[in-house]
């Protein structure tokens, strides 16, 4: 029976694992795993997709992307044929490096990344590899802990959900790090809970299925974001830049932050310099914003609407 398709749509996240052919050894020497570092950023700067964490264990790899419009076979394919290409040259043979097809589920980001990217951040330690998490070298944790810069990874998402400062809200996820240890192996973060390797209830199994292959119009920019919010506000640009902390420009950044990580192809990093804020400001305002839509019907309405109206 031919295997079916991978969900994909822009936006969409998933848990990606990638293990070594009949189980030997991706990764041998340090050398390789900054190659495969080097081949996660060219792939991004190429297919401009998101990468929110990752772990590389000698014998597998786990990746937490959010595609953009290039779907994620092809950012795989490309990841895994180039760094395979390397290790058969450098060591003169042929042959597989990865096992088959890799694996891949769809997450309900919303519900599962936190524990997503802690999971995959206590990998190490659940092998017994390590004391602590934090010694293993080859995790996104020392990144979003603050000890390692890496360009390519993108930490303001989780890190928003922990604290609008960011050393406020790094010593916070360090906590919450902390607090998995006593966690076993998960399923679900390998196998997913429903058919089709997605994990999520049933409203997001269903609105993923009929987003899948859906056609999208023209990208919107930050300035058509900026321009439709501050007519629905009924306030000016200059506003929503100055540094006041009025209800309605507030309000608006927020929805403007929210509407921008929403798509899949702008990114706060854009928005913080076009309005001189900090990422993590912005970030921070986005997922109050969807919160406080959750007891807010008025709120919740015009979210949808400028979504709808923009994102199309």
């Amino acid at each position: 029976m031919p295997r079916k398709p991978r969900i994909f749509y822009p936006g969409a996240v998933y848990h990606v694992i990638l293990r070594g052919n009949a189980g030997q050894d991706i990764f041998y020497e340090d050398k390789a795993r900054k190659y495969f570092y080097r081949l996660l950023q060219e792939g991004r700067e190429k297919f401009e997709h998101r990468i929110h964490a990752f772990c590389l264990m000698a014998n597998h790899v786990h990746l937490v992307i959010q595609v953009g419009d290039v779907s994620l076979s092809r950012i795989i394919q490309n990841l895994s044929q180039r760094y395979t290409g390397s290790v058969n040259r450098r060591h003169k043979r042929t042959g597989h490096v990865f096992q088959g097809r890799y694996k891949a589920i769809l997450i309900d980001a919303e519900t599962y990344l936190l524990e997503l990217v802690r999971y995959i951040h206590l990998n190490p330690f659940r092998a017994g590899i390590v004391e602590r998490a934090e010694d293993y070298s080859w995790t996104s944790l020392h990144a979003y802990l603050g000890k390692e810069k890496l360009s390519w990874l993108n930490t303001d998402w989780v890190l928003a959900h922990f604290g609008s400062r960011k050393r406020a809200a790094q010593k916070r996820f360090k906590e919450f790090i902390q607090e998995g240890l006593g966690q076993g192996r998960r399923e679900e973060f390998h196998k997913g809970i429903k058919e089709g390797g997605i994990l999520g209830d049933d409203a997001f199994a269903e609105e993923v299925l009929t987003l899948k292959g859906e056609k999208r119009g023209p990208r919107v920019t930050i300035d058509e974001i900026l321009v439709r919010v501050c007519d629905r506000y009924g306030i000016h640009l200059q506003d929503v830049i100055a540094a006041g902390k009025q209800h309605g420009p507030s309000e608006a950044r927020a929805m403007v932050s929210w509407l921008v990580r929403e798509t899949s192809h702008l990114s706060l990093t854009e928005l913080s310099r076009r309005l001189n804020r900090e990422i993590s400001s912005l970030s921070w305002a986005a997922r109050r914003l969807a919160d406080k839509s959750k007891f807010d019907a008025q709120l919740s309405r015009k979210m949808t609407q400028l979504r709808t109206d923009l994102l199309k």
